[in-house]
């Protein structure tokens, strides 16, 4: 029998919650950074309190109707973008470039699932990074120096001194206007028009001839490419507009929400709507490392009506994991939760499906997503982290046999990618080596897919699903 949530837990659980509630948490002191300066936290706390929103709720309330729809098999949600933004990046091309892969990366997928495709990006708001330790040692000038870690530049800053790692909170007020300039221009562009994005014929498909792609796989690539642009072409001469508005499309954000104190100083109620809306984003995640039932993350996050993602690693078990779903949402509403799965390739099929089935047996609503990237992090014997390609799709297309054989839907993907010509992960059609990594190896955290490894990715995930 169903272990639904009961309605007097659903009252339960909206009563006793506050966007301040989290503070209240045992473990909140024992959050990875802390700021020193308490007046300096309350005053940046007290701008951000005062500044506009940068989204809005109905945009929000769009997102959760459509990841209810990819919760039931009828839209498909790619989301992506950098490991961690950083401030003095927010640059006209980096931007357009992240949303140009993005959305050609969509069309790919709409084309191969036959099925609308929503976009959101790992931007405007990505400044913040946990890390595996709250502290970080170096030798300087022969000596041994501990300092905090770099947390992201929405809390601190990269350079190794004590100045720069030590927490600022006015960082979150500079790491909200430049999401505000980030979304500002992103919604110019959606605006304005991306009509070359609905040609492929001009797109960068380098890939296909490398001669690492097969001559069966160069052959489907370069058939998908062509019967791509015949049937955009062809709709958008029908007058057909349904497809993707031709130039105009939706396009949603989303962040970790690691920073609580940034989290809840954007989070208010709006006219003519119950509840607590946080207007930084539209769809904040948890990480793996914060996700602990009585932890302040799972606290704020319950308690928000925006839908909220929460990763889940290879160490997750079932009943932990139904406990998670009623701790964020215990009303068990479509389009509330999204299950971020990052295994790993080696456990993804040892420990993904006892998670689908229990969470498919229990009836509780959920999307799930595959990020196979976090699980599939490697170093080189020259100490550069790297990840590779042939990895990342093992573990997609795994994931993809896993739904299947559970009988479950597979509505979205997480990726860490940039539009940018970076080597950073290996493999693919473009044939990055481990030693081409130093080429242009540029992330300061994590490595992601480059332009040609995120659009040859997308094309065999469109195949992979499309002949399922």
């Amino acid at each position: 029998m169903s272990d639904k949530p009961t309605n007097s837990m659903m009252t339960d659980n909206a009563r006793d919650w506050s966007p301040e509630s989290w503070s209240r948490c045992a473990s909140a002191s024992e959050m990875q950074f802390r700021y020193p300066d308490e007046s300096g936290l309350a005053a940046a706390r007290a701008r951000l309190t005062q500044l506009p929103p940068l989204v809005t709720s109905w945009e929000i309330e769009k997102l959760r109707e459509q990841i209810a729809q990819a919760q039931r098999g009828e839209r498909f949600i790619l989301q992506g973008g950098d490991c961690a933004e950083m401030i003095d990046l927010c640059r006209s091309d980096l931007i357009t470039n992240k949303l140009k892969i993005l959305l050609q990366m969509s069309l790919v997928l709409i084309h191969g699932l036959r099925m609308p495709v929503t976009r959101v990006g790992r931007f405007a708001g990505q400044y913040a990074k946990p890390r595996s330790s709250p502290t970080e040692t170096k030798q300087i000038n022969g000596e041994s120096c501990t300092l905090p870690s770099y947390f992201g530049d929405l809390v601190n800053r990269i350079d190794f001194d004590e100045q720069s790692r030590t927490p600022d909170p006015m960082l979150m007020v500079e790491g909200y206007m430049h999401a505000a300039m980030t979304l500002n221009f992103i919604r110019s562009l959606l605006d304005g028009g991306f009509a070359d994005l609905h040609h492929p014929e001009y797109w960068d498909l380098s890939f296909f001839n490398n001669a690492s792609v097969s001559d069966l796989r160069r052959a489907q690539y370069l058939n998908m490419s062509r019967t791509l642009a015949d049937g955009i072409a062809f709709m958008q001469n029908l007058g057909e507009q349904r497809v993707e508005e031709a130039t105009r499309v939706d396009f949603y954000t989303s962040h970790e929400g690691l920073n609580l104190y940034y989290e809840q100083a954007q989070t208010r109620k709006v006219p003519r709507r119950e509840g607590y809306y946080d207007l930084s984003t539209h769809l904040p995640w948890i990480g793996e490392r914060n996700r602990q039932l009585d932890g302040p993350h799972i606290e704020f996050f319950r308690g928000i009506k925006n839908p909220v993602g929460v990763k889940v690693g290879p160490g997750m078990q079932p009943d932990e994991l139904i406990a998670l779903i009623d701790a964020l949402n215990p009303n068990n509403t479509p389009g509330k939760l999204v299950l971020i799965t990052r295994m790993g390739v080696g456990k993804v099929a040892d420990k993904l499906p006892a998670l689908l089935e229990r969470v498919r047996d229990e009836g509780r609503h959920a999307l799930w997503m595959s990020d196979p990237m976090h699980g599939n992090g490697i170093t080189t014997a020259s100490g550069i982290k790297t990840r590779s390609f042939d990895d990342i799709l093992s573990e997609l297309e795994q994931a993809v046999d896993c739904h299947k054989q559970a009988g479950t839907v597979l509505g979205g993907v997480h990726f860490e990618l940039t539009g940018e010509d970076v080597t950073e992960c290996i493999g693919g059609g473009s044939g990055i080596t481990e030693d081409d990594l130093s080429r242009n190896y540029v992330s300061l955290c994590d490595p992601r897919l480059n332009y040609q490894q995120s659009l040859e990715l997308g094309f065999l995930l469109a195949q992979k699903m499309g002949n399922e």
